[in-house]
């Protein structure tokens, strides 16, 4: 099994109560290595907080807020595009036996954990790379205007290249 970048390990049983709250920050080389795996440029700052609350079903309730500094290619360009993610969800973390409810999109996403341990840090990673702009530009980038006039599409280019019947 593959260690996560970040991992931040919690038994359930540590929750004792609503409301525990724990915070963790990504070290230079966690923050190092999750750029790598979520194809970043850079990931200058990461750090996470949840709020933990347990539940009578044995499940844990959790709100995460994820603050993190980014630095992602521009889709046209290619140049650095530092952004600023901060956002705020909910979560529920299920210990073993528990399966995934339904697919409702109200509903807060829900992680299995095994040996009732649940891995902060690695929901906080997976969080992060959902909250990552899909298409990141650089101020003032455009992508070239595509042609309107068949004559001057790609078709057209390579029609013109093709030797002409005699």
């Amino acid at each position: 099994m593959i260690r996560p970048e970040f991992t931040r390990p919690l038994p359930f049983a540590a929750v004792r109560g609503p409301g525990h709250v724990h915070e963790a920050v990504a070290l230079a080389p966690e923050r190092a290595a999750l750029a790598q795996r979520l194809g970043l440029l850079d990931l200058p700052a990461f750090a996470a907080r949840w709020r933990l609350t347990p539940e009578q079903t044995g499940c844990i309730a959790a709100e995460l807020t994820i603050e993190a500094e980014v630095v992602q290619s521009c889709v046209v360009t290619l140049d650095p595009v530092p952004q600023r993610v901060a956002e705020t969800i909910r979560l529920r973390f299920l210990p073993p036996g528990h399966l995934p409810a339904d697919d409702d999109p109200e509903t807060p996403d829900e992680i299995p954990c095994e040996r009732n341990v649940m891995d902060l840090g690695e929901a906080a990673a997976e969080t992060l790379s959902l909250l990552l702009d899909p298409y990141p530009r650089a101020e003032g980038a455009v992508l070239p205007a595509e042609a309107t006039d068949d004559r001057d599409g790609a078709f057209a280019a390579l029609l013109r290249l093709a030797p002409k019947p005699e």
